[in-house]
């Protein structure tokens, strides 16, 4: 836990430092003049370093004067010698330094990895998206993600034809069952525990935006009602996929259920039977039975039964479609709907409740989180990659791409080619910026990163892993090269660095020191004493009753010498306070009564204010006095600091030698 609040104590102290150096950096008004301002040791500070002090209070609306330049420039010195002194005990070598900076970099170059206008149009298609619910059928024809193009054009070929036999006039529930690879499709006998499934003949029930997979979604939102797309090329494979209904966003509901069972192998008759038993249910209902007393009579859902038949909320992606029909119309809470066949059985249906869809505000932040965790993210990806090559001139030699495919066997399929079969191929595969790669670099890659693999080809896992290669390569490239590209970049990256660099250094110097340091500390406080001074005071006791009909009795024990702790005994108890008592050193300002008296030692008159009366025993009237160093400790350790740090920087100038260019500073005027 103390390291948790000490983690958050420097990231916090950093930003302060970082915020006052950002007074002194401000990237929007980076000058281009070359003078030389000042200054220090060795090093030269230009005009374009320190311009921006015009810019802050000029956006400010401030006339910048000879002496608050004089006085922006003083700061900027210190800070500067406290870098200089920084830097020249190498603290910037430090692997503790380095690794903290190196991780803050990484939260700061982010955003140079995301294209905001793709990102804006996912959130806004999302957002869309999630005001409608969609109810799809599909056919799915299975292809691996990593099949061949021969593999692949006739899986394309195969899904076009069932395409082509809809267009012209088949059933596309039919055709699910005859020729889906998704078994949902079908019936499926009962087996071991499982029990028997009905087929859904496609029909994938309602769902909303991040239910399914992202080019699937696409292709039933980008539908109308009837439409067949053509195929939606997913992970699992092709799909044709047939939009059934858009509706208004259900949100989430919650209902109760009288459940009857059909058995699985159960015959028409037994089917009419346990229709007629739901009917007949419905109608006790309507007849005036109560709903809760015929879900305990007659539910055959136990679970539920327990809690009155009340299911958990749900959206529509989770209850079949027929469920989520019957929810749609109903509307208030307590509305009950005539009695539903599902696959599983009859169902009288009674709504509970329902939340709409969260407001944007409220949901924005949980939509971005989704759609930037979601495949959909990969598009922004794309588009910086493709950016980085075009900017850094990528160019690709696709002969020693060719050449290097020879090298590779089946073994890297199952994690067990070794490297020794690349021997001897060092030509350049690519280029990016100033730096190419070989052959040799994607060799040690693919060997790193090889793995089991199944239903693949070796030449299209190869060209995978070299697709990886190439986009790890171009990110790194950027990357490393963030601070030359974005000038702002590099700015803020050197006010992270020296505000980790003046913490470290700051908090030995002068924070920790301060603290520690106790004999120097007395010592400053035994030379400054003088400056911590007690004003009046008035050292009493303020006597306050709750109960008008014991004050008398009150005064006359404390007159006779009877202690507080007595008094509070005698006339309190744990749940009435009838008398309580302030005895302290007060301080005008301190207390209302203490103000309203006279300041004589002696006793006070009653004072009578809401219901309560007080009397004041002023024991002494303390004068002006020194105030003892625990009664200080917080402000003398404070002016400690101030003292230490003010040492620190005359040491610092008499180490650095400091030269102010009058003529240029005065030009700044």
């Amino acid at each position: 836990m103390i390291q948790i609040f000490q983690s958050s104590l420097k990231s916090s102290l950093i930003l302060v430092l970082m915020l006052s150096i950002s007074i002194l950096f401000s990237n929007s008004s980076f000058s281009q003049n070359k003078k030389v301002l000042l200054s220090i040791g060795d090093e030269k500070i230009t005009v374009g370093e320190f311009n921006n002090v015009y810019e802050k209070s000029n956006s400010q609306g401030d006339v910048i004067d000879k002496k608050t330049m004089e006085e922006y420039l003083d700061l900027y010195i210190n800070f500067k010698l406290k870098v200089k002194e920084a830097l020249d005990l190498r603290m910037d070598t430090n692997s503790a330094f380095i690794s903290e900076l190196d991780g803050y970099r990484e939260q700061l170059a982010k955003p140079y990895f995301v294209d905001e206008s793709i990102n804006e149009d996912l959130f806004a298609e999302a957002w869309d998206r999630k005001q409608k619910d969609v109810r799809a059928s599909h056919i799915l024809i299975k292809i691996d993600e990593n099949a061949s193009p021969e593999d692949t054009l006739i899986a394309y070929n195969k899904i076009m034809e069932i395409r082509n036999r809809i267009m012209n006039g088949e059933n596309f529930g039919d055709l699910a069952v005859e020729m889906s690879e998704d078994p949902s499709a079908r019936d499926r006998e009962a087996t071991g525990r499982r029990p028997f499934m009905r087929g859904n003949k496609g029909d994938l029930g309602y769902f909303s935006v991040f239910d399914m997979v992202y080019p699937f979604e696409s292709g039933a939102y980008n539908s109308e009602i009837g439409e067949v797309t053509l195929p939606v090329r997913t992970q699992f494979g092709y799909h044709l996929i047939k939009l059934t209904d858009k509706k208004n966003a259900m949100g989430q509901a919650q209902v109760a259920h009288i459940y009857f069972i059909i058995p699985p192998e159960a015959t028409k008759a037994d089917s009419l039977r346990v229709e007629k038993k739901a009917n007949k249910v419905y109608q006790e209902i309507l007849d005036g039975k109560a709903y809760n007393d015929a879900v305990a009579e007659y539910s055959e859902d136990k679970g539920s039964a327990k809690q009155g038949g009340i299911l958990p909320w749900f959206g529509v992606n989770r209850m079949v479609p027929e469920f989520i029909e019957i929810v749609y119309q109903l509307s208030d809470s307590g509305d009950i709907a005539k009695p539903l066949l599902t696959a599983y059985g009859w169902h009288i249906v009674q709504l509970k409740g329902k939340k709409p869809i969260k407001s944007y505000d409220e949901i924005k932040d949980e939509l971005k989180k989704k759609v930037l965790k979601d495949s959909r993210a990969e598009k922004s990806k794309e588009i910086i990659v493709k950016k980085i090559k075009k900017d850094f001139k990528f160019k690709e030699y696709p002969k020693a791409k060719n050449s290097f495919y020879t090298a590779v066997d089946s073994s890297i399929l199952i994690g067990k080619w070794e490297i020794s079969k690349a021997a001897g191929l060092e030509n350049v595969l690519f280029k990016i910026g100033n730096k190419k790669y070989s052959q040799k670099d994607f060799a040690d890659y693919l060997f790193a990163n090889q793995k089991n693999q199944t239903r693949v080809a070796v030449d299209i896992y190869v060209n995978k892993e070299y697709n990886k290669f190439v986009n790890e390569i171009c990110l790194d490239y950027f990357d490393s090269n963030l601070e030359n590209i974005y000038p702002e970049f590099d700015l803020l990256m050197k006010e992270y660095r020296d505000g980790i660099l003046l913490f470290e250094l700051t908090d030995e110097k002068v924070w920790s020191k301060a603290i520690k340091d106790t004999t120097g500390l007395k010592e400053f406080y035994n030379k400054n004493k003088n400056n911590y001074m007690w004003d009046e005071r008035l050292d009493a006791s303020v006597y306050t009753i709750r109960d008008s009909e014991i004050v008398d009795d009150v005064q006359a024990k404390v007159f006779e010498g009877v202690s507080d702790y007595e008094i509070l005994l005698l006339y309190n108890n744990d749940s009435i306070t009838n008398v309580a008592i302030q005895s302290e050193k007060f301080l005008k300002g301190d207390n209302k009564i203490i103000d309203s008296i006279e300041w004589e030692v002696g006793n006070s008159d009653d004072i009578v204010n809401d219901e309560e009366t007080s009397f004041v025993i002023v024991h002494e009237v303390l004068p002006p006095q020194v105030k003892k160093m625990n009664e200080a400790r917080g402000l003398i350790i404070a002016d400690y600091q101030n003292y230490l740090e003010a040492e620190w920087i005359k040491l610092l100038k008499e180490k650095y030698n400091v030269k102010i260019n009058k003529k240029v500073l005065s030009s700044l005027e």
